[in-house]
C-alpha cells in the first residue's frame, strides 16, 4: 500500500515540478513523473486483482476525521488500473496536444498541475473509506477538473460550461454529503466499514441512502435526467481533458455507485429496476442526441452518455440477479458492466484523440465543413475507424464482448418466473438492441464525413499533415488494447468477476459456462481476422492492375463537395420519425434573387431536458436575483443596518424559542 501513496505523491510532485522546468520540457517532465507512478500504482492493483491480497492502511488524522482508512480491494485496483493506464496515456498525448498552445507563449504550468492532481484525486477516492476525507477528495477532483475545462477561459463559451459544470458538480456532492450523513449519524463513525451492518439491518435506511448517492454520482457519471452538464463540458475542455474526463473520470461516479450498492447489500426489486429503466433511457437519449451534433466533440460526449446507459444496464442486470437470488445473472450484469468501464475508456479516450488530432489540424470541430481527411491523416483516420467499430459494439473489438455479457445476461433473467421482469427485461433487450443500431449510424455518419469525400472548405484543406508521434502512440496503444480484449475477452471476464464478488458478496458462483462461451467468442474473433487477412492477402497477390477513372457525374464532370452529403441530410430520414424529441432551431436565408449572393441553411437542435427544464429555471433564478440587486449598493452604512436588523432578528427568534 505504501507505494501506492509513493505513486500518488510522485503524480502531485510531477505537475508542481513544472514551474522549475523550461518551457520545452514541462510535458516531458509530467509524462516522465506520470510514467513513474503509473507503475507504483499498478504493483499494488494487479497484485490484488490476480491475487488475493487487499491491501489496508489507515491513520488517526484528528478528532473531526477519526481514522482515516485506505483499502485496495479487487473493486479499487479495477477502477487504479483503468485510471492510471488512461491517465498515462491522456498525458503523453498532451504533449503534441499542448505544443501549438506553448509555442504562442500560452502559460500551461496550472493545466499541467491540475492535470496530474486530477488524476492522483481520482486514486485516492476509489480507495479512501472514510467518507469525510472521501469528500475532501472528491471535491479535489471536481475542482481541478473544473480548472482544466476551462483552459481556454478567454473564450466566452469555454468559462459558461466550466461554471455549468461546477455547478452541476455541487448539487451533486450535496445528494453524497446527505447520504453519508445519514449513515455516519446511525453508525457514529465516518469508515465506510462501520456502514456496511447499519444498512444492511435497515432496508428502508439504505433505499434512501442508495437513491440519494445515485443522484449524486449519477449527476458525476451523466445519467439522463442529470447529464445536462456533460455534452457542454467535454467539447470545451482540452482533448486530452476530454479523453480523461470521458473515459475516467465519470467512471467514478460509477464507482461511488458500485461502493455504495456493496454496503447496502441486496437491493430491493424496484430499485433494481429503477437503475435499469433509467439506464436504458439514459442509453437512448444519449445515442439519439449524438446522432443530432455536427459538432465532433459534442457527438463524443452524447456517446459517453450512452455508454454510462450500457454500463447501468448491466448494473441494473447485476441488481435484479441479486433480488431475485439468481447468481448467474447477478455475475453476467456486474462482470459486463464493469467490463464495459474498462472498454468505454479506452476506445472514447481514443476517440477524443482522434477528433483532437482533427482539431489541431484544421482548427474546427464542425463536422459539416470537413471532409477529405483521409488523404493528409491516414493514421487519425484508421484509429478513429477503429475506435468507431469498437464503440458500436461490433466484433472482433472490446465493446462487442462487454455488451454481449450484458445481453447475455439479460437473457438468462428472462428464466426468472415473474412476468413483470421478462416484460422489462424484453424492453431492455430491444432498448440496447436499437442502441447499437443508431450507434452503427451515428459513426459512419461522423467517419464518412470527417474522413471520407472531398475537403468541403479551407479548414479541411489546410490539414495537410497527420499528427506528430506523442498524439499517435497512445492512440496506437489503445486501438490495440480494444482488439487484444476482443481477442482473448476469457482473460478480461475473469478480470473482471472478481470486482464483481465485491460487490456480491457471494465468490462461490460457478463460471464455467460463461468462461467457456467467452473461449468460443475468442476463436472465432481470430477467425475472422484469418479470414479478412487471407482476403486482404488474396486481393492484392492476385488481382489485376487497379485502373482508375472519373466516377460517372451524371454529365457534370466538375465535382464539387457541394455535391456531397452532409452530415445533416445523411441523419435526417432518420431523425424525421422522431421530431417530437427534439428542439429544432432554424437559421435560414433564402435566396432572394436569381443568381443570390448569399443564402444559407442551418439547423441546431437542443436538448429538450435544457430547453424546457434547465433553462427556465435560469431565467426564473435571474428574475428572482434581479429583484434584491437594490441591496447591493455598495454603501456601507446599508450593509451596517442590514446586519443590526439581522442581529434584532435573531435576539428576538432565540427569545421566542426559549
Amino acid at each position: 500500500m505504501n507505494i501506492f501513496f509513493v505513486g500518488v505523491l510522485l503524480l502531485v510532485l510531477g505537475g508542481i515540478f513544472t514551474l522549475l522546468v523550461s518551457r520545452k520540457y514541462k510535458v516531458f517532465s509530467v509524462a516522465m513523473f506520470t510514467t513513474i507512478a503509473t507503475v507504483l500504482c499498478l504493483i499494488p492493483a494487479l497484485s490484488c486483482i490476480l491475487g488475493s491480497q487487499t491491501f489496508l492502511f489507515g491513520f488517526e488524522l484528528n478528532k473531526i476525521f477519526g481514522e482515516v482508512s485506505f483499502s485496495i480491494d479487487p473493486l479499487s485496483a479495477f477502477f487504479i488500473i483503468v485510471i492510471s493506464i488512461m491517465g498515462l496515456c491522456s498525458v503523453i498525448y498532451s504533449k503534441g496536444y499542448l505544443a501549438p498552445y506553448i509555442e504562442k507563449n500560452k502559460n500551461v504550468n496550472s493545466h499541467l498541475i491540475f492535470l496530474t492532481l486530477l488524476i492522483a484525486s481520482m486514486l485516492l477516492v476509489v480507495t479512501c473509506s472514510n467518507a469525510l476525507m472521501f469528500l475532501v477528495f472528491w471535491e479535489i477532483m471536481s475542482l481541478s477538473s473544473f480548472f482544466l475545462v476551462i483552459f481556454e477561459h478567454e473564450k466566452k463559451e469555454v468559462l459558461k460550461a466550466g461554471v455549468k459544470y461546477l455547478v452541476f458538480m455541487h448539487i451533486s456532492v450535496l445528494f453524497i454529503m446527505l447520504a453519508f450523513a445519514l449513515c455516519s449519524l446511525k453508525a457514529g463513525s465516518f469508515d465506510f466499514a462501520t456502514f456496511t451492518n447499519i444498512l444492511e439491518s435497515n432496508k428502508n435506511l439504505a433505499t434512501i441512502v442508495f437513491v440519494l448517492s445515485f443522484i449524486g454520482f449519477g449527476t458525476k457519471a451523466g445519467f439522463v435526467p442529470f447529464h445536462n452538464w456533460l455534452p457542454d463540458a467535454h467539447p470545451a475542455a482540452p482533448s486530452h481533458v476530454s479523453a480523461i474526463m470521458s473515459g475516467v473520470m465519470i467512471k467514478t461516479g460509477i464507482y461511488g455507485i458500485l461502493r455504495v450498492l456493496s454496503l447496502c447489500g441486496t437491493p430491493t426489486k424496484t430499485i433494481a429496476y429503477g437503475v435499469l429503466i433509467l439506464s436504458v433511457i439514459s442509453a437512448l437519449y444519449g445515442v439519439l442526441y449524438a446522432i443530432t451534433q455536427h459538432d465532433l466533440k459534442r457527438l463524443l460526449a452524447y456517446h459517453s452518455i450512452e455508454n454510462i446507459g450500457i454500463i447501468g444496464i448491466g448494473i441494473g442486470v447485476g441488481m435484479l440477479g441479486m433480488a431475485y437470488n439468481n447468481p448467474i445473472v447477478t455475475i453476467l450484469g456486474f462482470a459486463g458492466g464493469i467490463l464495459h468501464i474498462l472498454n468505454h475508456s479506452i476506445f472514447k479516450e481514443l476517440l477524443f484523440m482522434a477528433a483532437g488530432s482533427v482539431y489541431i489540424k484544421t482548427h474546427t470541430r464542425n463536422v459539416e465543413i470537413l471532409g477529405g481527411l483521409i488523404k493528409t491523416m491516414p493514421y487519425s483516420a484508421l484509429l478513429f475507424l477503429t475506435g468507431s467499430v469498437a464503440i458500436c459494439g461490433l466484433p472482433p473489438f472490446n465493446g462487442f464482448v462487454s455488451e454481449f455479457l450484458v445481453y447475455f445476461g439479460m437473457v438468462k433473467g428472462l428464466d426468472t418466473n415473474n412476468f413483470f421482469a421478462v416484460v422489462v427485461l424484453l424492453f431492455a433487450i430491444a432498448g440496447l438492441a436499437l442502441v447499437g443500431t443508431m450507434a452503427i449510424l451515428c459513426f459512419t455518419k461522423a467517419f464518412s464525413i470527417v474522413f471520407l469525400g472531398m475537403p468541403r472548405s479551407e479548414n479541411a484543406q489546410n490539414a495537410k499533415s497527420d499528427s506528430t508521434f506523442s498524439m499517435l502512440a497512445p492512440m496506437g496503444f489503445l486501438a490495440i488494447l480494444t482488439l487484444v480484449i476482443g481477442l482473448l475477452p476469457q482473460y478480461a471476464f475473469e478480470m473482471v468477476t472478481k470486482p464483481a464478488f465485491v460487490i456480491t458478496h457471494a465468490p462461490s458462483v460457478t463460471l464455467t459456462m460463461p468462461i467457456e462461451i467467452m473461449k468460443e467468442i475468442s476463436l472465432f474473433a481470430f477467425g475472422f481476422i484469418v479470414f479478412v487477412s487471407v482476403l486482404i492477402f488474396a486481393k492484392l497477390k492476385f488481382s489485376n492492375k487497379t485502373v482508375l477513372h472519373e466516377t460517372w457525374g451524371c454529365g457534370y464532370n466538375r465535382p464539387n463537395c457541394h455535391m456531397q452529403y452532409t452530415a445533416s441530410s445523411y441523419a435526417s430520414p432518420f431523425l424525421a420519425m422522431l421530431r417530437p424529441l427534439f428542439k429544432k432551431i432554424f437559421d435560414v436565408e433564402k435566396p432572394k434573387k436569381l443568381f443570390p449572393k448569399n443564402a444559407h441553411f442551418s439547423l441546431h437542435i437542443d436538448d429538450i431536458e435544457e430547453a424546457y427544464v434547465i433553462n427556465p429555471l435560469v431565467k426564473f433564478d435571474e428574475w428572482f436575483l434581479s429583484k434584491f440587486e437594490k441591496i447591493q449598493s455598495g454603501n456601507i452604512q446599508s450593509y451596517i443596518k442590514y446586519s443590526l436588523i439581522f442581529l434584532v432578528i435573531i435576539i428576538i427568534g432565540s427569545l421566542i424559542i426559549k
